[in-house]
């Protein structure tokens, strides 16, 4: 008989190694799959569920009364009312005061509105109350969103800029809250769909519904000798003390001249007195004598060119200088002109992060969310974003700015109740027409507790016009 003799099936060492490299492969892709969903569930679900083309929020919105929206001390900025009939309004108590800061919920939705979509709409009211409502057929309440804003500031600041164009914020600067945010011209949110033709076409003024705060990008003017300062002091850290200059009134270079503001003469400086003058001459030399490479590098560490650590829509700053830039735009980019385009907020976020020893913490407008009864639920902490400046080099500026308040160009914030410090600045725009007026500073100046920045559009000089409203600011914050 014939033996049959059967062969084992065998695999080669190199045949498993490619079943251990899929395997491995496999579970790696798995591994980043879960990765990617719990990353997604903690840093960007809300921004999912957020997006105002999730159709999930029009199904909250049926079965859910939106929730308010209030200040810091509880008041009511924006709130739901429900007629006899079971229409629903959205409210705004404080009409124009707060039209930008916490927007409206009309014709889509911006600011605070747009931001708090989502907590808005969530009710996080006990099990049983939603079963009872559910029964009688009746729409659950959402969640109330409770702001950084403070009512009072707002007023002032508000009351401060009047009747002209511009913006004015106020930020905590330890904290990153901010406190108040006004943008003018304004309007009525309560009235948005009856003037919403009106408000688009812009025949009631020009860009109405820009919050300019945000979305407002101008030339920073003297403003920006801050940034051409501490670049001065980076590249010249041991003789920069030493620096003078000797202002009378004009400054040539080659076929170029630089003014000083109306053509003052300064007379013989220091360094700290230029700044305190906001001598242009002086500051436009600086400039001659700086690596323009660097001060770009500088201006983008001051996150000029970059993306804000914002909540908001927002314009981006730009600053074009470079090592391949004419003498003229030099000389224009030194003393805030030229290119260079900031907005108010970014103003804002430099010169908080000066008063907190070169720390910039991040700006946010929501303190926490609460249920109807007042549980607290989601709460917002204070978070650092970095440090733009050594502590050394803030507190250098810090010095310098304080001056500019006890003997320079922002006098109007003299006052025994505090001690302030800051820049103001006129910057230049178009021809024929006047300059637009900044202030940007904190106080007290030896322990800061608020930074405010203001600009009034074609107000001229920052000392004059826009320096006493963050004085009207600082006196309504310090004020018992």
């Amino acid at each position: 008989m014939r033996r049959t003799m059967r062969k084992r099936n065998s695999k080669s060492p190199d045949s498993n190694k490619n079943i251990l490299r899929l395997t491995y492969a496999i579970t790696a892709v798995f591994a980043l799959m879960i990765g990617y969903m719990v990353w997604f569930m903690q840093a960007e679900s809300e921004n999912a569920i957020n997006n105002p083309y999730n159709a999930r929020l029009d199904h909250l919105s049926e079965q859910v009364i939106r929730g308010k929206i209030l200040s810091n001390d509880g008041r009511v900025l924006a709130e739901t009312i429900v007629g006899e009939d079971g229409a629903e309004v959205r409210g705004y108590p404080y009409g124009p005061l707060f039209c930008h800061t916490v927007g409206w919920a009309t014709r889509g939705k911006t600011g605070m509105e747009e931001l708090a979509n989502f907590y808005l709409l969530t009710s996080h009211d006990s099990l049983a109350e939603k079963v009872i409502r559910e029964m009688m057929d009746e729409k659950d309440p959402g969640d109330n969103v409770v702001t950084t804003l403070d009512v009072d500031l707002q007023q002032a600041a508000y009351a401060a800029l009047g009747e002209r164009k511009g913006a004015v914020a106020v930020m905590e600067v330890d904290t990153g809250k901010i406190l108040a945010m006004v943008s003018k011209p304004d309007f009525d949110p309560n009235q948005v769909n009856t003037l919403w033709d009106s408000l688009v076409s812009g025949e009631q003024g020009e860009g109405l519904l820009l919050n300019r705060v945000f979305q407002g990008v101008y030339p920073p003017g003297s403003t920006f000798k801050i940034v051409t300062l501490l670049e001065y002091m980076r590249q010249y850290p041991d003789e920069y003390q030493n620096f003078h200059f000797d202002c009378d009134g004009t400054y040539e270079q080659g076929e170029y001249t630089i003014r000083c503001y109306h053509g003052n003469a300064h007379g013989s400086q220091d360094i700290a007195q230029c700044f305190a003058n906001s001598c242009n001459g002086a500051f436009a030399y600086m400039g001659t004598l700086l690596n323009h490479d660097s001060m770009k590098k500088t201006a983008e560490e001051l996150l000029f060119n970059k993306e804000l650590p914002l909540p908001v829509p927002y314009s981006k700053s730009t600053f074009a200088l470079s090592g391949e830039s004419s003498d003229w735009e030099v000389l224009q980019t030194s003393i805030g002109q030229g290119e260079t385009q900031i907005t108010p907020i970014h103003s804002l976020m430099i010169t908080s992060a000066i008063a907190n020893g070169g720390i910039l913490m991040k700006p946010y407008l929501i303190d926490h969310v609460e249920s109807e009864n007042g549980k607290e639920g989601t709460k917002f902490l204070p978070e650092v974003y970095g440090s733009l400046m050594s502590a050394g080099e803030a507190g250098v500026l810090s010095g310098m700015m304080e001056r500019v308040v006890t003997e320079g160009t922002a006098s109007a914030l003299q006052t025994e109740a505090y001690r302030a410090a800051g820049k103001t600045g006129s910057a230049e725009f178009e021809t024929g027409k006047e300059s637009h007026a900044w202030f940007t500073g904190f106080a007290p100046a030896d322990d800061p507790k608020i930074a405010v920045t203001v600009i009034v559009e074609e107000g001229g000089s920052g000392g004059r016009e826009a320096a006493p409203i963050a004085r009207a600011v600082m006196d309504a914050y310090f004020t018992p």
